[in-house]
């Protein structure tokens, strides 16, 4: 009698359990995966292009192709090449950046709700950069960036050390960042309120998420930056793989879980840190991005090049939501329309959560 090979093996990658097919499977998903990561940063750079013809001085595409070329008026060119490139620029990388923390953190607590944003820890960057500005009173690009990064460690482990009960849940550490964000919350409404009217007003529209005011003088560094953290996330993807599959499998496979996850835990927070620097916190981008991304690609984990790929074009589409918006009503910060979109996904996300 020929011997039954049984069902496939199971897998756990994390906040589900899946059924793969080692052969076939995982034969198909890296094509697929490699397409449409390269479909979705073609879209987020032709949606960021795209919009650079779309301000308060509106120009034709030739007008903007002959200015990113060096032609055209040299009036178009300061338009195009000094004034929108650089936020065309930033809308890719920081969605690819939030893309990249979003699926490192849903990765690590093994539950889609796992965001920055989520946790708490883009409200202690936040906390940090008010502090900053208000205190301090320093509006210097490092100052804030250091400030943000600090801000969001500080917060990542004070929510790390609060939801340890030996070891750290998923769930339990959601639910400890969402008290430990509401109280930042308020910290930075307290902050706020005893301002001055003008830096209050500014502390106030930097907060709700504006990549409008990015420049080339903060872009650099920022891009510097980003390379190193990206760098990094790629050092340390093979661990993060590991250790979907659980610390004993980990260790099997020549992971170390201890070390492997603070160099995650910093990367992560890296990622949301520098966006939240130069732009400030731009919400749901994180939560949403790995998850389309995953669906997309049909891979039972969280793959951090397609979700960077689906957070820039996240990104770049709600960027040009914004522009569109403020030609027919007024400016609205992408940060408020990242919010309102991701409010709808984060919805209908803990429906289905709740219904398992």
């Amino acid at each position: 009698m020929a011997r039954s090979e049984g069902p496939p093996p199971r897998v756990d990658f994390g906040y589900a359990t899946r059924t793969v097919r080692t052969r076939s499977f995982s034969a198909r998903i890296p094509l697929r995966s490699l397409t449409i990561t390269v479909l979705l940063f073609a879209l987020a750079a032709g949606v960021a292009v795209g919009a650079l013809g779309i301000g308060d001085y509106p120009l034709t595409v030739p007008e903007v192709g002959a200015a990113l070329t060096g032609g055209g008026e040299a009036f178009h060119r300061t338009i195009v090449v000094a004034w929108r490139l650089p936020v065309a620029v930033a809308v890719v990388v920081f969605g690819a950046l939030l893309g990249v923390g979003g699926a490192i953190f849903q990765s690590l607590t093994r539950n889609p709700l796992g965001s920055p944003d989520v946790i708490g820890f883009d409200a202690g960057s936040y906390t940090a950069v008010v502090l900053t500005l208000l205190v301090v009173g320093s509006g210097g690009y490092w100052s804030i960036a250091s400030a943000s990064l600090l801000g969001g460690l500080t917060t990542a482990f004070a929510v790390y050390l609060l939801a340890y009960r030996r070891g750290v849940q998923g769930f339990r550490l959601i639910v400890v960042g969402i008290g430990v964000s509401a109280m930042l919350g308020s910290v930075n409404a307290f902050l706020i309120t005893r301002a001055d009217i003008d830096d209050a007003m500014t502390v106030g529209f930097w907060g709700a998420g504006s990549v409008t005011r990015v420049t080339w003088d903060g872009m650099t560094p920022a891009l510097v930056i980003a390379a190193l953290v990206a760098l990094a996330a790629t050092a340390l993807a093979p661990s993060l793989r590991r250790l979907e599959l659980g610390d004993d499998a980990a260790v099997t496979q020549g992971a170390r879980p201890g070390p492997a996850r603070l160099g995650l835990l910093v990367t992560g927070v890296a990622t949301t840190a520098l966006v939240t620097a130069a732009a400030g916190p731009i919400g749901f981008v994180a939560l949403v991005a790995p998850q389309l991304a995953r669906r997309l690609t049909r891979t039972p984990g969280v793959g951090l090049l397609s979700a960077a790929a689906m957070g820039a074009a996240l990104l770049a589409g709600a960027h040009l939501l914004s522009l569109v918006l403020s030609q027919v009503y007024r400016p609205v910060p992408v940060g408020l329309v990242t919010v309102c979109l991701g409010g709808l996904y984060l919805i209908r996300l803990l429906v289905r959560e709740a219904r398992r």
